[in-house]
């Protein structure tokens, strides 16, 4: 239903002088007359308090003498079907919701610390990015499903006013979100630019000052530029009930002076933007001479996401300032074309928030990022002394053994690394085949040594040999009878020693030492004649005897 007039219509005749009809219901006609009560053009009644609707199926059913109605519908109620601002809304809503959640994995992600805090670069300054860009989001779900009553509500009230509102609100934290992404690019090329020096830049000089003063400048042109607009009175915004109304009160608040003048503090913003992301470069970035050649390595060192966020942010303040000087294209007419509100209004943001999201997620963490970039100047420090660095497990493998390690762990670990079993056997086999070949009866002078010179005696079994695990070669019965010998006589001894490595603590055979005492010991208890007696020569033995004067 379009409402285009509101002229004062006579009440309809009813059965008596007293009575009226609205759409098939018999209302009290003296006392809708004693309560002020008008009947309009546009099917609405109304006492310039309170609006009801009059026709079906909203139409009173009683009034009662007191001035109150039974089952009235009051004129701000939804009554139409969605329309287009509403439907393309909830499409942009969806939208931003996706946007949301991805920011807050992008949040989630790089918020992270993997190394400790510095002073110099706080971890809240990473984060501000995506707290604004949750900020836009959230406003402009906001703004996007109170949109859905402008279309529906028969005459526009708060929802209107809602919607606008947070729009306005949403437009300060595109903005916010972009001056953070750029600022922040800065403090993070200045920290790659000064890990493996950290006097490299000194935190004095213009350039310090600078990067401290900006930030200042920008929040406040942004604050402004909500001063401006938000604390205000919105009632004559609500005032487009009719075409006069429109006129007289809506259209005239929507484009004064106050909502002209707060598209230039955003875009001052916006150039702040810009020249911090030149300072950026020219301090941090390789250096150009001339004109020309700043100019295309400017270009050459946005990052790609600024190049396309930069100029979307633009177009924030340009839309805001072509609504405030043409009522027709502002998100304020509850009859704004939905072609001009979305893609001016609500893409940018929309955007800026989706480009961010997905740099988050395809980015690393800075602080990852930063331990891979000191692991690869190590690597290459590494190479140039010629230091050859152990893989990871090797610390973990061969590090000191653990505090709750037994004894009998530290030997197997030892035994698993130099080897044991068969390996060891072996060894031990050739040891005792070299030792027999070494020590061969050679031949003497009167010929070669008979069978009959060597002893015979039983030569034990190669199994009865410690570690021998096969035939002993022909020839070296006596070697291998010593060899078997020696490691029989051992043996005992050996398993004694095995046994004691193997066990946790001293053996229970051992005698612990004595106790130890701070007392001096006393007369007597060293063992050692104290006697000064003993000191002096006997009276009994005899006289020494002085032979010569070397004696004396």
């Amino acid at each position: 239903m379009t409402i285009d007039i509101r002229d004062i219509l006579a009440w309809p005749g009813g059965d008596n002088s007293t009575d009226t009809v609205l759409p098939g219901v018999h209302l009290n006609l003296t006392a809708l007359e004693n309560w002020n009560y008008t009947l309009y053009s546009n099917g609405t009644l109304s006492n310039g308090t309170k609006c009801y609707l009059t026709f079906e199926p909203y139409a009173p059913a009683l009034i009662f003498p007191n001035g109150t109605f039974v089952n009235a519908t009051q004129c701000w109620h939804p009554v139409y079907p969605i329309g287009a601002r509403a439907g393309t809304g909830l499409g942009f809503a969806v939208a931003f919701g996706l946007g949301l959640v991805l920011t807050l994995v992008a949040l989630n992600k790089h918020g992270k610390l993997h190394l400790p805090s510095e002073k110099r670069f706080h971890p809240i300054g990473r984060r501000w990015q995506w707290y604004w860009a949750i900020w836009t989001c959230a406003t402009a779900l906001i703004s996007l499903f109170t949109n859905i009553d402008v279309d529906r509500y028969y005459l526009p009230e708060i929802p209107i006013v809602l919607t606008c509102f947070f729009w306005y609100l949403m437009q300060i934290g595109a903005i916010a979100c972009t001056w953070e992404a750029v600022r922040h690019w800065g403090s993070w090329m200045e920290r790659q630019f000064i890990d493996p020096d950290p006097f490299r830049l000194r935190q004095e000089g213009r350039r310090y000052w600078v990067e401290l003063i900006i930030p200042l400048f920008a929040y406040l042109f942004m604050w402004l530029n909500f001063f401006i607009v938000v604390p205000r009175s919105w009632t004559k915004i609500e005032h487009q009930r009719y075409p006069e109304q429109i006129i007289t009160d809506a259209k005239p608040t929507a484009t004064d002076d106050r909502f002209k003048s707060a598209p230039f503090f955003l875009f001052a913003t916006w150039l702040i933007t810009v020249f911090s992301l030149w300072h950026s470069i020219r301090h941090y970035c390789p250096r150009n001479r001339g004109v020309i050649n700043r100019t295309i390595g400017f270009f050459k060192f946005t990052p790609t996401r600024f190049m396309l966020i930069i100029p979307l942010a633009f177009i924030i303040p340009l839309y805001q300032a072509m609504a405030a000087w043409n009522f027709t294209w502002s998100p304020l007419n509850i009859k704004g074309k939905p072609e001009a509100i979305y893609p001016g209004g609500y893409a940018p943001s929309l955007l800026i928030v989706l480009i961010q999201a997905i740099y988050g997620l395809t980015s690393p963490n800075e602080d990852r990022e930063l331990i891979r970039q000191r692991r690869e100047r190590g690597q290459i420090l590494d190479a140039e002394m010629g230091i050859q660095r152990k893989p990871a497990w090797w610390r973990r493998v061969n590090e000191a053994p653990a505090p709750n390690m037994t004894m009998r762990d530290r030997i197997m670990r030892n035994v698993r690394e130099i080897g044991g079993g068969g390996p060891t056997a072996r060894n031990l086999k050739e040891s005792i085949h070299t030792r027999a070949a070494e020590s061969k009866p050679r031949p003497t002078p009167n010929g070669p040594a008979s069978p009959g010179d060597v002893e015979m005696v039983s030569i034990p079994s190669p199994e009865h040999v410690v570690g021998v695990t096969g035939p002993i070669a022909p020839g070296d019965f006596a070697v291998a009878r010593q060899t078997a010998t020696r490691y029989a006589n051992m043996t005992p001894s050996a398993a004694s020693r095995q046994a004691e490595l193997m066990m946790d603590g001293p053996r229970e055979t051992v005698p612990p030492p004595p106790p130890y005492s701070d007392r001096p010991p006393a007369v007597g208890e060293t063992g050692r004649n104290d006697s000064v007696a003993s000191m002096s020569p006997s009276i009994n033995s005899p006289p020494a005897q002085i032979r010569s004067m070397l004696d004396v």
